[in-house]
């Protein structure tokens, strides 16, 4: 019998774990009742009552697994060594907060007995705030023009993964993964199931500018030379268009030595708009650097504090 694993990544979900846990039993015990499951929560040091519920949860049902932070480790690491740790003949990764529908279950399969060894879900439309859903396409579209290998408009990192993708994933040993680049650059061919992108069940988002812009930059920063490629450019353009300006305001000057006034604003308003100009690429650069030296650190994607209803207890497993 296979089995399918089920990772839920949460942080602060008191009011969601429970249900969530509920939603994908029942799916999968009434729609693929042939397979075997785990499901299995890794949560980031959540504050409140989340982790006393996912003990209760794993006291009812052995199925059921969890694993707990030290600390929260961002919204990347988390998931992606939750996925590493799962035992099943695949993975699904979804959200506690019902905003990867449960119903997407049984399709995925689907498409995974077909022969696709990843099965992604893709947004086509959101109910969640309109002004996001925009930034996010526009965010989509440019980091695809932008980047050296294709990029997947409106994945999340929900979706089905083959046990060979997770060992394609264990064996890269990246510190600081980016789930969705690496689908898109080394996954096998896949399938995209479109959905509608539900709003959040209960409890507040943690997204906030912050994240989404270390998500952005993360992506940026891994996937594209433009950035580097545009300060290059962008200095050479300045340096001519100085150049220019330099001889030009000598001529006039030796022309008109008499009555040619040069000012102090040109001068003034060049050296602030060449000086905002690097103190913006050297920020650039910097985000690359600090990309550079998480990689080059390689701490561990995560350290666990406990892990409930696996075989091995926490800090025996594998190294990560």
């Amino acid at each position: 019998m296979k089995k399918i694993s089920v990772l839920i990544p949460c942080y602060n979900e008191e009011e969601n774990v429970v249900p969530i846990s509920e939603a994908v039993i029942g799916i999968i015990t009434k729609e693929l009742p042939q397979y075997d499951y785990e499901l299995v929560f890794i949560d980031n040091d959540s504050t409140d009552k989340t982790r006393e519920l996912l003990r209760m949860l794993c006291a009812k049902n052995p199925k059921i697994k969890a694993i707990f932070n030290a600390r929260n480790f961002g919204q990347f690491n988390s998931p992606y060594y939750g996925i590493l740790q799962v035992t099943g003949d695949c993975v699904i990764s979804m959200v506690a907060d019902f905003q990867d529908p449960v119903e997407l279950i049984p399709k995925y399969v689907h498409e995974w007995e077909n022969g696709y060894k990843i099965v992604i879900g893709i947004k086509t439309s959101s109910k969640e705030n309109p002004v996001m859903y925009w930034l996010r396409s526009c965010y989509y579209k440019l980091i695809r023009k932008l980047s050296d290998v294709e990029q997947i408009e409106h994945f999340t990192g929900s979706g089905l993964y083959d046990r060979q993708f997770i060992e394609v994933l264990r064996n890269l040993n990246d510190p600081t993964p980016f789930l969705r680049g690496i689908v898109a650059e080394l996954g096998f061919k896949r399938k995209e199931i479109p959905y509608e992108q539900p709003k959040r069940r209960a409890g507040k988002t943690h997204n906030n500018f912050y994240k989404l812009y270390d998500a952005a930059m993360l992506s940026f920063t891994s996937y594209t030379k433009a950035g580097l490629r545009l300060a290059t450019f962008f200095g050479a353009f300045c340096g001519g268009v100085s150049f220019i300006v330099a001889v030009i305001y000598l001529i006039m000057k030796l022309l008109y030595w008499d009555r040619f006034m040069a000012g102090m604003a040109p001068l003034l308003i060049g050296m602030c708009f060449l000086g905002s100009v690097q103190i913006f690429f050297i920020g650039l650069l910097g985000e690359y650097i600090m990309s550079i030296n998480t990689r080059v650190m390689h701490r561990p994607l995560v350290v666990e504090e406990e892990r409930i209803n696996f075989d091995t207890p926490a800090g025996a497993q594998e190294e990560v």
